[in-house]
């Protein structure tokens, strides 16, 4: 979901260098070194936490099984059940009455930053949830549908920024969804191929009849005309998104405005890149040039001005 898959070379644990790893392969700064050590420690749990969830999601677990001894399964469990065992390990995270900590290393290292911004259990459990829905549901019918996924998926994750950074408000979330919602977008148009590959198809099936594409069409080594149209289609639903939450860049101030700066450029350049590929997707995920990035983000910045 957020951000590219790989899988850890290390069964032992999942340290911080191997999360700073996957963190450099995003489309958009996870906890870049302008903002307070404070916030990118914390930023940095959320995110591994994100990432240990959409893994088990995947069956992207490192071989070896650590991750599944930590909770107290068989290392040869499916999904669901690793999911099932590590929802209630995050529990204990919120537990206050004293009782047993969490098992896994990644959860005990959560607990501090729960505890630091009051967050609440609803945004880590939306993401729990999503990857339950990735083991049942593969297809889905409409654009609507797919935003209810994501809702789950990808908007708890600026949420939770919003908690870590204090700056919470109804229309910051508001902002921030729609956001959060296009660079899930964005990473699916990125990952037609792949996630095709998984079974997994996140092109809404009205659009994919209105534009004639097929699931053979996407099996393709390149995208025909109609995919690309698709594609192409979906984008710019994509950069409206971003447009529409562009105004909560404009709403906060200091490193906190670079930060999310930085994730609505990152959208824009992934975006920008998919277009310079004339939207076939099918060959490997377009990825933004640094110069791109740093131009939008430019730009960004200037309309934030203008706008606080």
């Amino acid at each position: 979901m957020t951000g590219v898959r790989q899988v850890r070379p290390d069964a032992s644990a999942r340290t911080p260098l191997a999360t700073l790893d996957k963190a450099a392969h995003e489309n958009f700064p996870v906890a870049p070194f302008f903002l307070p050590r404070a916030w990118r420690d914390d930023l940095m749990a959320v995110y591994g936490y994100a990432r240990l969830v959409d893994d088990i999601g995947d069956s992207d677990l490192a071989p070896g099984g650590a991750d599944a001894r930590h909770l107290g399964v068989p290392g040869d469990a499916d999904p669901l059940t690793l999911l099932d065992a590590f929802e209630a390990d995050l529990l204990r995270v919120f537990d206050r009455a004293g009782g047993r900590a969490p098992a896994h290393p990644l959860l005990r290292a959560l607990r501090p930053t729960v505890r630091r911004h009051g967050l609440t259990p609803e945004p880590f459990l939306a993401l729990v949830e999503a990857n339950r829905q990735d083991q049942h549901v593969r297809r889905y019918a409409r654009y609507d549908d797919l935003a209810a996924y994501c809702e789950l998926s990808a908007n708890p994750v600026g949420r939770l920024v919003l908690g870590i950074t204090g700056t919470t408000t109804p229309e910051r979330v508001r902002r921030s969804d729609a956001v959060c919602t296009a660079l899930q977008i964005v990473e699916h148009l990125q990952d037609v191929a792949e996630d095709l590959r998984r079974d997994r198809v996140y092109l809404p099936a009205d659009d994919m009849a209105r534009f004639h594409v097929t699931e053979a069409d996407l099996a393709r080594p390149t995208a025909g005309a109609s995919a690309r149209a698709l594609v192409a289609y979906e984008a710019e639903r994509a950069r409206e998104l971003l447009n529409e939450g562009t105004p909560l860049v404009g709403s906060v101030h200091g490193r906190l405005r670079l930060l999310l700066a930085g994730f609505v450029a990152g959208g824009h350049a992934a975006l920008d890149a998919i277009r310079d590929a004339r939207y076939d997707v099918l060959p490997g995920p377009p990825r933004a040039a640094k110069h791109r990035l740093i131009r939008r983000m430019g730009a960004v910045l200037r309309t934030a001005r203008g706008e606080g």
